[in-house]
């Protein structure tokens, strides 16, 4: 079986709403931790929802750069969540990583976390980066260079569309994307 590749910069050079399917199956890593992208989901510039809507400020400021970069930031002021910087130069738009199904580094996931159950490891942003050691730290690093490295997926996968989740905004795009039938997603999908 061939190694599987790494995921250049130029691959997030995409729509954002190709690049987050596109992501399901794929590996991340953060310093050899992590594991299998089982869910994702698409902010684009022109959505309300997008922390880029209202225009460029501090805290935003890498999603109007080139893509490929993190955008990590802090949610409710408790957790830290990765986004992956898509689409031209300026266009301002990222893919949240919500969940993985964990497969390297459990040991130090679980020491991070101070739980065992693997499913409790990565199943939600704040918990994915917890459990890598991802904090702002990471804000606007290349994400085709240590210590991260993302992975293309080496088979095709069925990936669920759904409306995203703890929204007040937006709320029935169906920009959520997740691996079918994994049990590491944060939330189960609509039927």
């Amino acid at each position: 079986m061939p190694k599987p590749r790494l995921l250049r910069r130029s691959f997030f050079a995409r729509s954002v709403h190709v690049v987050a399917p596109d992501l399901i199956g794929a590996t991340l890593l953060f310093k050899g931790v992590g594991g299998i992208i089982v869910e994702a989901e698409a902010y684009h510039h022109t959505d309300p929802a997008a922390h880029s809507f209202g225009g460029q400020t501090a805290r935003n400021a890498v999603m109007f750069g080139p893509p490929g970069y993190a955008y990590v930031y802090r949610s409710y002021g408790i957790h830290w969540c990765l986004n992956f910087v898509c689409e031209a130069e300026g266009s301002a738009s990222a893919v949240l990583i919500r969940a993985l199904a964990p497969t390297q580094g459990l040991a130090a996931m679980r020491r991070r976390r101070g739980v065992t159950d693997a499913r409790l490891l990565c199943s939600g942003p704040g918990r994915l980066c917890q459990s890598l050691g991802i904090t702002d730290a990471q804000y606007a690093l290349a994400l085709d260079q240590p210590p991260f490295a993302i992975l293309a997926r080496s088979e095709d996968v069925d990936v669920q569309v759904g409306p995203r989740i703890g929204l007040t905004k937006a709320v029935d795009q169906p920009w959520r994307y997740g691996l079918k039938g994994s049990r590491f997603l944060s939330k189960p999908f609509r039927r």
